[in-house]
């Protein structure tokens, strides 16, 4: 491959490595070429970029994002998903696919804005909610004292009310 070539990839991956937010790393071998490109087409209809990359290629791009702490995952085969939303998504499709298909493909690890991650913690990463379901814990987490309060509060009242509704229908009665 020539310099130039090479130098683009460079440069291309440093940016990916510097806009993404998540990325992670598989062991693609065992996958045929048409499964490649319907993980492919997955990934790329929820936004993610998957990229096969050159180890040393992509050593260089981490080093030069500031990244240093990719490098010892750069063995082997990779192909990066790179997320660049929610974190979870990129992991979650990975992992559906491969329990879908049944493949060899693996996941190797990964990284976040604050650094490596395991393949184990990538697979965590994978089986927790989405942000909008972990917000909605969140929210329903913080209302369920309030409500419960509010009808601790109203239960002397509410009784207190029943007890004249029964009255005024009793003097009604008579």
């Amino acid at each position: 491959m020539a310099r130039e070539k090479k130098g683009q990839i460079i440069d291309q991956l440093h940016e990916m490595l510097s806009k993404c937010s998540v990325g992670v790393l598989t062991d693609y071998r065992g996958l045929s070429a048409a499964q490649m490109t319907d993980l492919r087409r997955m990934l790329s209809e929820a936004g993610i970029d998957y990229k096969v990359v050159k180890n040393t290629l992509a050593r260089f791009a981490a080093e030069k994002a500031g990244r240093n702490e990719l490098a010892d995952l750069f063995e082997g085969p990779v192909a990066i998903a790179f997320g660049y939303d929610e974190i979870t998504k990129p992991a979650k499709i990975l992992a559906d696919y491969i329990q879908a298909s049944k493949s060899v493909m693996s996941i190797k690890g990964g990284f976040l804005d604050t650094g490596a991650l395991t393949s184990g913690d990538m697979v965590a990463l994978a089986k927790l909610p989405s942000k909008e379901i972990l917000l909605a814990q969140i929210i329903g987490g913080i209302q369920s004292p309030i409500v419960s309060l509010t009808g601790t509060l109203a239960a002397p009242i509410r009784g207190f009310m029943g007890v004249l509704q029964a009255r005024i229908t009793q003097l009604e009665g008579e």
